[in-house]
């Protein structure tokens, strides 16, 4: 709100929206000319593409509140992640065609969450849209929007763009996905992900610091929150990933440990992927979760492990994720 009463807002809109010219928006950097309406390599152009948005119950407890997470989901993505639990939106690009909207439909989708009560707005994959992002927050904004913005991230993003959105996003949920770039390679089909993905949350981290500002609602206002998807076989390289948070951020920076993998999409089928083709055990997640507590990292949430499995599955996407606190963990 400070940004739109002194013109900042529009003037980090407008420079957000000239990177779409010679697209630059994620670390990909294909050049098409997205303004132009050119297909870029996240198979996305000039408008923005809405899959569904909903008041969504199944974030960490600080987000979701009793109204819910207004969540907005983008279709399609920068990334290719062969076990993407909603490839249905984000690898069906001629499909997800006629879900392009108008920047004025963004924001009128984002009023419309919050006077049903949402506590934030969450765009969930936003990292190709950021700047039609920026302009309907811009639109809202002008028409009454109050309520934090949460970037709900796969972390594959460009640092000038998140410098440009610095005090636009309130609180930032990148999902830190690999330690390893050949994984990022072989898994997502994107190169040098570590490199991008620490450099992004770096970013985040700098603009948010290490603490998590909370409302008088007990709600989540301000802050970073890195989400950490165990998966089989150790492809993640959780502790290698907890190590570098803790060393080059802060121990006490907020963790989110899921245990909701389940093998869907490529890792189902397809014999290359035979390393993703089951759920992981209660040994393999106990390892990540005693992890935690050896590098003293105790800020943050983690899933409950029996019923993890189930939280994205259609006929359960609107359950409640049990979350609990990490410092309520018992060996």
């Amino acid at each position: 709100m400070k940004l739109l009463r002194t013109g900042e807002l529009k003037k980090r809109v407008e420079a957000l929206e000239a990177l779409l010219e010679n697209c630059t928006v994620c670390p990909k950097d294909c050049g098409n000319n997205r303004l132009n309406d050119e297909i870029a390599a996240c198979y996305s152009g000039r408008l923005p593409i809405v899959s569904s948005y909903t008041a969504h119950f199944g974030e960490e407890p600080v987000l979701s509140g009793t109204g819910g997470a207004g969540n907005i989901f983008f279709g399609n993505c920068n990334l290719r992640c062969v076990y993407c639990q909603n490839y249905q939106i984000s690898q069906t690009w001629k499909t997800q065609k006629k879900n392009e909207i108008t920047h004025e439909r963004l924001a009128e989708m984002m009023l419309e969450l919050q006077d049903r009560g949402c506590h934030n707005i969450g765009f969930v994959s936003p990292t190709h849209f950021a700047p039609q992002m920026a302009r309907a927050i811009l639109i809202a904004a002008e028409n009454g929007l109050r309520i934090p913005i949460v970037y709900n991230t796969n972390a594959y993003d460009s640092v000038e763009v998140l410098r440009l959105l610095e005090d636009v996003v309130d609180i930032y949920l990148p999902d830190l996905k690999y330690s390893d770039s050949d994984a990022g390679f072989q898994y997502s089909k994107i190169r040098d992900y570590a490199f991008h993905s620490r450099s992004a949350i770096k970013e985040m981290f700098r603009q948010t610091g290490r603490e998590l500002v909370y409302g008088d609602d007990g709600l989540l206002k301000r802050g970073l929150v890195v989400r950490l998807l165990v998966l089989p076989n150790d492809i993640a390289g959780i502790g290698e990933s907890l190590r570098w948070i803790r060393e080059a951020l802060s121990p006490d920076v907020a963790i989110s440990l899921m245990a909701q993998y389940y093998a869907t999409n490529k890792a189902a089928t397809d014999p290359r992927y035979i390393l993703l083709s089951r759920r992981i055990s209660e040994g393999e997640w106990f390892s990540a979760v005693s992890l935690l507590h050896e590098l003293g990292m105790e800020e943050g949430f983690m899933q409950e492990y029996e019923s993890a499995s189930y939280y994205y599955r259609p006929d359960f996407e609107d359950k409640d994720r049990p979350f609990k606190d990490i410092r309520d963990f018992e060996s």
